[in-house]
C-alpha cells in the first residue's frame, strides 16, 4: 500500500490541531520512509515538527502491514509528550523507561502481542540485561522503523556524547534489509552530519534546512561582579514576558539560585539530575501552565521539552559549546513572536568546562585497575566503588564505555569481565578532548563577538542557509540590558545565598507503582550543615564523615562543629520550633552511634526533648538500590517505629548525610503520621 499525503495531513490533525498541514519537506521524510523504504538523516531547527514525521511514519508502516516502530529518545519529558501526542491522533504508544518500573512486564506483553504502534525507550534501556536478551531481538526482528532522535550522539563528535548511543549501531547493522531507519537532530555541523551519515550507511538521504529562529531575540549580558547576577535577575525578571527557563551548569548553582529567587518573591523551582522522575513532571506541568515564572534547571532540562509559548531561556553560566548553547536556547519562542534569551557569563565558567573534561574518561592505567578486578562473577557498582579509584557517576559511565566495547558485560547482579582485548584508543580521547577545547574556545568568542550572535551560532552549525545578521540580537539592534540591580532586592537575595548552611528540597510525590502513593505528607523542607562538593565546606565534612571519631564537647561554644550547627537551627525560618529530636538510625553501628551523638547533643544545646534513635529493624540489610521505586519499597520496612508515639511539637530528624532524600521522607512521613507533627530534617551534609 502506498502511503498518501492526504492521510499523512489526517494524522497531523490528531498531533497538530485541525489547521495543520504539513510542510513539503515534511511529507519528503516521510514518503521516503513509507514509500521508498529508506534510511534519512532530517536535521533541522527546534521545532521543527521531527516529532510529527517519525508519528506519522510508523502509523503509516502499521497500516501497510508492518511491525510496531521503536523511538530512541535521550529524556523523559521527550517521551512524555511524544506518547501524548501520539496517544491524540490514535497512534498506540507505550514508553519503556526508569519511572515506569513496575509496568515494563505489562507493556512488554502488549509489544509481543502487536498492540503497539510505537515503542519509546532510552538509548541506556539497549544495555537493560532483561530488554537486550529478552524484548529486543524479538522487537528487532518484527520493526516496522527505527527512529533514533537527538542523532548527534550517535558521533563520537557529538557535543554531548552518551556512551549507549553508540550501541544504536549495532542495533543498526542487525536490521533486515528494507527496514527505513530515521535519525533527527537540531545540533549538527558537517563533521557530525558525515559521522551520522557513516553509521547509517553510504546511501542514506539527509533532508537539512536552516536554523534561524525569527522569534528569539538574543543578548549577553557581562556585570562587572559576576556573584551580583542572582541580583541582577531578581530585579530583571519582570521585564521577560510569560514564563521560562533559567539554565545553571552545576545542580548545586541551579539549587541555589532558585532560593535566592525565592527570597527575592519569584514563584520558581529547581530541576536537576537529583529531581526525582515523579517531581520533574509535576514541575513541568507547573511550568507549561505558568504556574511558575521559571525553572531554574541544569541541562536535565533539555532534549524534548516542549512548551511552545516560552516566554524566555536565560543563562546563568555559559554551556562548554556553541552547539550545546543553540540547543537549549531552542526550547524558547516555538509558537511566540518573541522570546529573549540572555547569556550571564560568569568567570567560573571556564573552570567549571574543566571539570566536567577531567572526569570524561579516566587515565589507561586507571580503566586497567578497573578491568583487573572484573571477574566473571558478578559485582555491584558499588563493590566496584571500593576497589577502583572512581567516583560512582564517574565509574558507571566507564562501564558503560567498556561494556560497548565488549569488555566488560551487564547482567543481573552486576558486571562482568568478558575476557576481550581492550585498547586504550588513546588517539579518539585526544581528538575528543581537541574538538571540546575548540568548542570552548568557540563559546568564548560567542560572549565577546560585535556581530550577528544568530549568524555565529548558524555557523557554529554549519548552516549554509545564514548569510544575513538577524537583526534582532543586542550587537544587531544596539539595544543593552540595563545592569543596574535594585538594591532591596539584592539585600534579600544576599541573605539567602549567605545563610548558614544550605537548604534541602523536599520530596513531594511518591514514586509510581509502589504501595504507598500520591503526595508526600508530613516531610517539610530541611537543611544541612554543606555540601560534600562546596569548594569551602566540603573537605572538612568529607573528613568528619570519613572518620565518624568526632563527639560533642562541652562547653558547646568551644566545640569544632556545633556552633556552625547552632548557627544554621538558629536561621532557619520554621513555622513553629521543634520540640523532640530524633536520631535516624542506619544498618552501620559506627554510624549510628555517631548519628546519635550529635543528635543528643542538638537536643541539648537546643533544650528540646531528646527521643533518641529510630532503630533499624533486626535484620534489615544496607538499602543500596538507586532507583527510587525500588528503594523506597525496601525503605518502608527498614526502620522500628514501635516506640514513636505523639509529641507536643514539631520533630527534628538528625542523620549524618542525606542523598537521594528518600530515607528522610520515608522515615519521616512514618514519624509525622505517628507523633501528629510535622518532621524536619536535618544533616551535617548533603551530597548533591
Amino acid at each position: 500500500m502506498t502511503a498518501t499525503r492526504a492521510r499523512a495531513d489526517e494524522l497531523l490533525t490528531g498531533i497538530a490541531g485541525p489547521e495543520a498541514q504539513l510542510r513539503d519537506d515534511q511529507w519528503t521524510a516521510i514518503e521516503a520512509l513509507v514509500n521508498h523504504r529508506r534510511r534519512m538523516l532530517v536535521v533541522q531547527r527546534t521545532g521543527w515538527g521531527k516529532s510529527a514525521v517519525y508519528f506519522i511514519a510508523a502509523k503509516l508502516l502499521r497500516d501497510s502491514g508492518a511491525g510496531a516502530s521503536l523511538i530512541i529518545s535521550p529524556l523523559l519529558a521527550l517521551m512524555r509528550n511524544q506518547v501524548a501526542a501520539a496517544q491524540r491522533a490514535g497512534i498506540r504508544a507505550a514508553t519503556l523507561n526508569s519511572a515506569n518500573m513496575t509496568e515494563w512486564t505489562e507493556i512488554e506483553a502488549q509489544v509481543a502481542a502487536g498492540e503497539v504502534d510505537v515503542l519509546l525507550i532510552s538509548p541506556e534501556r539497549l544495555n537493560n540485561p532483561g530488554f537486550r536478551d529478552e524484548v529486543l531481538p524479538a522487537l528487532a526482528a518484527t520493526v516496522g522503523m527505527v527512529v533514533v532522535d537527538e542523532a548527534h550522539c550517535i558521533s563520537d563528535w557529538g557535543h554531548d556524547f552518551r556512551p549507549d548511543y553508540r550501541r544504536i549501531r549495532d542495533l543498526l547493522a542487525g536490521l533486515r534489509e528494507g527496514v527505513p531507519v530515521l535519525a533527527t537532530t537540531a545540533t549538527a555541523n558537517d563533521r557530525v552530519v558525515t559521522d551520522v551519515q557513516k553509521q547509517l550507511g553510504a546511501d542514506t538521504g539527509v533532508l537539512r534546512g536552516g536554523l534561524d529562529r525569527e522569534s528569539l531575540h538574543l543578548a549577553v549580558v557581562r556585570l562587572p561582579d559576576t556573584t551580583a547576577r542572582p541580583a541582577w535577575l531578581a530585579t530583571h525578571l519582570a521585564e521577560l514576558e510569560g514564563s521560562g527557563i533559567i539554565y545553571c551548569l552545576t545542580v548545586a548553582a541551579a539549587e541555589d539560585l532558585a532560593e535566592a529567587l525565592d527570597a527575592a518573591g519569584w514563584n520558581v523551582a529547581a530541576y536537576t539530575g537529583r529531581t526525582e522522575a515523579g517531581e520533574r513532571e509535576r514541575l513541568e506541568h507547573a511550568l507549561i501552565n505558568n504556574e511558575l515564572k521559571a525553572l531554574v534547571a541544569t541541562s536535565a532540562l533539555g532534549m524534548g521539552f516542549d512548551k511552545p509559548d516560552l516566554g524566555f531561556v536565560v543563562h546563568v553560566g555559559a554551556p562548554a559549546s556553541p552547539v550545546s548553547y543553540y540547543q537549549q536556547i531552542g526550547r524558547a519562542g516555538r509558537g511566540t513572536e518573541r522570546a529573549d534569551v540572555i547569556l550571564l557569563p560568569g568567570v567560573e565558567d571556564r573552570e567549571i568546562w574543566e571539570y566536567f573534561a577531567s572526569v570524561s574518561f579516566p587515565e589507561e592505567a586507571t580503566v586497567r585497575q578497573l578491568l583487573g578486578v572484573l571477574t566473571d562473577e558478578p559485582q555491584s557498582t558499588m563493590k566496584l566503588e571500593a576497589q577502583v579509584d572512581l567516583s560512582r557517576s564517574r565509574l558507571e559511565q566507564v562501564l558503560k564505555v567498556l561494556d560497548v566495547d565488549g569488555v566488560v558485560r551487564r547482567v543481573k547482579g552486576g558486571w562482568t569481565g568478558t575476557g576481550q582485548e581492550w585498547h586504550y584508543d588513546a588517539a579518539r580521547y585526544a581528538g575528543l578532548a581537541q574538538a571540546r577545547t575548540a568548542e570552548q574556545e568557540a563559546m568564548l568568542a560567542y560572549e565577546a563577538t560585535d556581530s550577528c550572535r544568530m549568524l555565529f551560532l548558524r555557523g557554529q552549525l554549519d548552516d549554509v542557509t545564514a548569510t544575513a545578521p538577524c537583526g534582532r540580537c543586542d550587537n544587531c539592534t544596539g539595544r543593552r540590558w540595563d545592569t543596574v540591580i535594585d538594591e532591596a532586592t539584592a539585600q534579600r537575595v544576599a541573605e539567602r545565598l549567605t545563610a548558614p548552611g544550605v537548604r534541602l528540597s523536599q520530596r513531594r510525590q511518591w514514586p509510581t507503582g509502589i504501595s504507598v502513593r500520591g503526595r508526600i505528607h508530613g516531610v517539610e523542607p530541611g537543611r544541612a550543615l554543606g555540601r560534600l562538593n562546596d569548594i569551602a565546606r566540603g573537605p572538612a565534612l568529607n573528613v568528619l564523615l570519613a572518620d565518624r571519631s568526632w563527639r560533642p564537647t562541652t562547653p558547646w561554644q568551644q566545640d569544632t562543629w556545633l556552633p556552625r550547627i547552632v548557627a544554621v537551627l538558629a536561621d532557619w525560618d520554621w513555622d513553629t520550633r521543634p520540640t523532640t529530636v530524633v536520631a535516624l538510625g542506619s544498618h552501620d553501628p559506627a554510624a549510628t552511634e555517631f548519628t546519635a551523638a550529635l543528635a543528643e547533643a542538638v537536643a541539648a544545646v537546643g533544650r528540646m526533648a531528646w527521643a533518641g534513635v529510630l532503630p533499624v529493624r533486626p535484620g534489615a540489610g544496607e538499602v543500596a538500590a538507586q532507583n527510587s521505586a525500588y528503594r523506597v519499597t525496601a525503605l518502608l520496612d527498614h526502620w522500628d517505629f514501635s516506640s514513636a508515639g505523639p509529641t507536643d511539637g514539631p520533630v527534628l530528624l538528625v542523620t549524618d548525610v542525606i542523598d537521594t532524600g528518600w530515607s528522610v521522607t520515608v522515615a519521616g512521613s512514618a514519624l509525622a503520621e505517628r507523633t501528629g507533627q510535622p518532621v524536619l530534617p536535618f544533616a551535617l551534609a548533603s551530597r548533591g
